[in-house]
């Protein structure tokens, strides 16, 4: 009876403690992995070591500061986290990542692996951007409109080291071919990888940017890698990028334990090739 009755007047607590336990959860995965991870993570513990100072020696004075600048911190974080924000958001307000069915994506997904892996054979560098919830039309409108449907040929043909459209990124919506030899953000980031070079930090440029898939072959060494989220999966074999497609896009990003991400200003654990792409 005494536990009954202890629920009974607690529940609104329990609930409390629930909701704001995802909360939080839900914020460290939108903000882990992005460019404003650090200045979180710094200004957090200061005022946490503040707070905890200034009431352990009866600081009232730092005590009064803090609190008074509470609002100001809070708008600050607003504009400094706006990109991390407005993707997050994004992704929340999103209920597929693609509007085709189930059945499309895989044979989408399977033409997109037998190019990728044709690229990579070819040594031919490619940069590739899949549309999500976050629209892509501001970068379309860099490159050159190809509206068309997705092809093996086409793509070998738009990445041929000869061709005009060759540089830059290719746009994928839906099933269909945007617009090709588009440019990307470039990431700002510090890499301590010096092996990465513009083609990849293209690739997590517009990743940081959108919630966009991005796929890069490397044209040194026919690598081929995948970033989400702030993520990079390097030297994938064509049974890893297939089974990390099918994560992404037909199991809503559930992540293979035996495929580690490397983050981007991690050191490149799997790859001693030096590529420059």
């Amino acid at each position: 009876m005494n536990l009954i009755e202890f629920l009974k007047g607690n529940w609104r607590a329990g609930v409390e403690t629930l909701v704001l336990w995802i909360l939080i959860y839900q914020i460290y995965r939108v903000f882990r992995a992005t460019r404003g991870a650090r200045i979180l993570v710094g200004l957090t513990v200061v005022v946490i070591l503040l707070t905890l100072t200034s009431q352990i020696l009866e600081l009232k004075v730092i005590e009064w500061i803090i609190k008074s600048a509470a609002a100001i911190l809070a708008f600050a974080l607003l504009i400094v986290f706006q990109p991390e924000l407005r993707n997050g958001l994004a992704r929340l307000g999103s209920a597929s990542l693609f509007s085709f069915s189930t059945s499309q994506q895989k044979v989408f997904l399977e033409t997109l692996t037998e190019s990728v892996v044709k690229l990579s054979k070819k040594r031919f560098g490619a940069l590739f951007a899949i549309e999500r919830a976050i629209d892509l039309g501001e970068y379309e409108s860099t490159g050159v409109t190809i509206d068309s449907a997705f092809s093996v040929e086409l793509v070998a043909t738009i990445f041929h080291p000869k061709t005009a459209l060759h540089d830059g990124g290719l746009i994928l919506k839906k099933e269909r071919i945007a617009s090709a030899s588009c440019i990307f953000p470039v990431s700002q980031k510090e890499l301590s990888d010096r092996s990465l070079g513009l083609r990849h930090r293209a690739g997590f440029g517009i990743s940081e940017d959108t919630d966009a898939v991005a796929i890069i072959v490397s044209e040194e060494t026919g690598a081929i890698s995948i970033v989400v989220e702030g993520k990079i999966y390097r030297n994938l074999s064509e049974d890893e990028f297939r089974e990390k497609l099918d994560d992404i896009f037909l199991t809503h990003g559930e992540t293979n334990e035996e495929m580690a991400p490397e983050e981007l200003d991690g050191e490149d654990r799997r790859s001693g090739s030096g590529d420059r792409d």
